[in-house]
């Protein structure tokens, strides 16, 4: 659950969680403070080797969405393909029924269960933080002095608001019940809560999935409550549906074989569903480790929910901490939430990957393209991708494949527009393999590697004018012809990224097609005149749909800096007025020099090329 990063023990670094890999049983670790230096390392991807198509196991969150559950908006949950919310009121005020403000608490778990499905979700509902034990000192406990009809009106209340509102939900029975600050009272107390919640609900809604313990504690052979637990729901026939626990820090991979090694003697069957419902400590929520649990709770088959440590109003927003909000108020991503957009737009099979011991990677192949997030963290130096077995992805020509390489920056956990291309090139294939160095300068950064036809020169990239730090935005995603395009808050959704198609025989010039309606970027009328609307329209061909990039050069420019020039008028794609306000219409006008650096609103930053 959510807390004060000083409320629990300071997480161990995950180097040393990694060099206990395969250790079943508990043994002490050293904390590592600092980060490997310059280690090289390598990994291999066969694409010859699938396992089935994703279910993007990684995509889940605890909270993040506000009270109502009107934000964030769709699209942040819709490109990453979410699959799970875990929540029930934490920190709304009142210490929910034991406080006597329940219902404020169960308005908003109902929201955000209806929210969540809604956007294709599972909803996963915690009674104990509608009871009010969400790290706050209580009064009372269920069961206190033995008495449990407290206990059991509250859960006659919970049910009856289930069944009333029509809701499927996994119940989480109760968080944390290893420590005090969620379970300040004796553990056979927390048995009996747990054999009765458990009965109760197998009654009343018997398809329903029970989830448990979801302990602080990671599986092992000599966990003292994680092996009583096991004992006791085993003797009292309540094994839950979902065995869950939480990695904060951890090894989803070496987790999952210590759950096998616990429940095989009690006779437990398995493989039955795995939850890592908290996975990520504080300092492990960047581009870089969030990749590599992404690739491990697929490589160990687990369910795997992000940890949120926000507190007060910022645990109801932000999607787990994985969005900012501007000055405006408006989100926008972190880098970390664009690992997860190229994880949702993995699809096909997924592949075979040997990790290292530092790295690991999460790699699908599709019909005319193949993907691989890389996963670090805690170490930085070369590491080395050895694709093999292209010849079984479709894209190798005349011995040759196309690699685009981006990097997904952490920018110390502030907004970031998109990935950022450090190359797009032909590599040559031998003997259908291929080798691509990534070279991991910044530990909390981290790279993908998409793979494409060596004669698909495109790429695809927002725009972000560099006057206002805004991108080029299809006006509130219409998807009608002659749709006026605009500047807006970088958010990162389709309605903002632009896949740059090259025109034959044409150097350096593009079609530019909205992600979101798959329409072209358009002058209006095939003007020529200074102040023509640049709209969206059904792709043609024409002049007027394609945009030469001419380099900007200034002092201080990025690399990355284009005028986008309209091919038919010779006139560059600019925000009117010069404007840094949202919502400005983009037009086209008369170019200014290439090199004057003024006036920025026709100067287009493609992290993408």
């Amino acid at each position: 659950m959510p807390l004060p990063r000083t409320s629990r023990l300071g997480p161990l670094r995950r180097l040393a969680a990694r060099l206990a890999v395969g250790v079943l049983a508990a043994t002490a670790v050293v904390a590592v403070s600092t980060p490997a230096q310059a280690a090289d390392e390598s990994i291999s991807v066969n694409f010859s080797s699938t396992s089935g198509a994703p279910t993007y196991r990684a995509a889940g969150w605890i909270y993040g969405m506000t009270e109502n559950a009107s934000g964030p908006a769709d699209h942040f949950y819709r490109d990453v393909k979410f699959r799970y919310m875990r929540a029930g009121g934490a920190q709304l005020p009142g210490s929910g029924w034991v406080g006597g403000n329940y219902e404020r608490r169960w308005n908003s778990t109902l929201a955000q269960a209806r929210r969540t499905n809604a956007l294709g979700g599972e909803f996963i509902l915690l009674p104990h933080d509608l009871w009010g034990a969400d790290g706050a000192a209580i009064s009372r406990f269920p069961g206190d002095n033995g008495n449990w009809t407290d206990y059991d009106n509250f859960l006659n209340r919970v049910i009856s608001d289930v069944r009333a509102a029509g809701l499927t939900v996994q119940w989480d029975i109760w968080n944390e019940p290893n420590i005090t600050l969620f379970w300040n009272r004796p553990i056979s107390q927390y048995f009996e809560l747990w054999r009765r919640t458990y009965q109760r609900i197998r009654a009343e809604f018997p398809n329903q999935l029970i989830v448990g313990p979801s302990c602080a504690c990671v599986p092992s052979t000599n966990h003292a409550f994680w092996n009583q637990y096991l004992d006791f729901v085993r003797s009292t026939n309540t094994v839950p549906d979902i065995v869950s626990w939480h990695a904060l820090p951890g090894d989803p991979v070496a987790n999952v074989a210590a759950a096998n090694a616990t429940l095989d003697p009690r006779g437990i069957p398995h493989p039955r569903p795995y939850q890592i419902n908290e996975y990520a400590a504080p300092d492990e929520q960047n581009p870089a480790d969030g990749a590599w649990y992404i690739a491990r709770l697929e490589r160990a088959r687990a369910d795997g929910l992000r940890a949120n440590w926000a507190s007060a109003g910022n645990l109801h927003n932000d999607l787990g901490n994985l969005l900012v909000r501007n000055s405006a108020g408006q989100h926008q991503p972190k880098g970390e939430w664009w690992v997860y957009r190229f994880y949702g737009s993995q699809t096909g099979q997924i592949v075979s990957v040997s990790a290292s011991p530092s790295y690991d990677a999460f790699a699908t192949k599709a019909t005319g393209s193949a993907k691989v997030l890389l996963g670090g963290g805690r170490t930085t130096g070369n590491l080395t991708v050895n694709l093999q077995r292209l010849d079984t992805t479709g894209i190798v020509q005349n011995n040759q494949v196309r690699v685009l390489t981006q990097r997904i920056p952490h920018n110390g956990g502030g907004a970031v527009q998109g990935p950022v291309t450090v190359s797009n090139s032909v590599v040559s294939v031998s003997g259908n393999n291929a080798t691509v160095t990534v070279p991991y300068a910044n530990q909390t950064d981290t790279y993908t590697l998409t793979l494409l036809p060596p004669a698909d020169g495109g790429f695809q990239s927002v725009a972000v004018a560099q006057h206002s730090q805004q991108c080029l935005d299809n006006t509130d995603r219409n998807t009608a012809d002659g749709n006026v395009q605009q500047q807006f808050h970088c958010e990162g959704g389709d309605q903002q990224l632009w896949n740059f198609q090259p025109v034959s025989g044409v150097a350096n010039t593009y079609t530019v097609v909205n992600q979101q309606t798959g329409k072209c970027l358009d002058v209006n009328g095939v003007s020529t005149a200074d102040g023509a609307a640049v709209h969206q329209w059904g792709c043609h061909g024409g002049l007027n749909q394609q945009f030469t990039l001419r380099k900007v050069t200034y002092p201080g420019n990025d690399p990355h800096d284009y005028q986008l020039v309209a091919r038919h008028s010779n006139k560059c794609v600019d925000v009117s007025t010069i404007s840094t306000a949202p919502r400005a219409p983009v037009h086209q006008w008369t170019c200014n020099p290439v090199g004057q650096g003024s006036p920025l609103n026709q100067t287009w930053r493609l992290w993408g090329r």
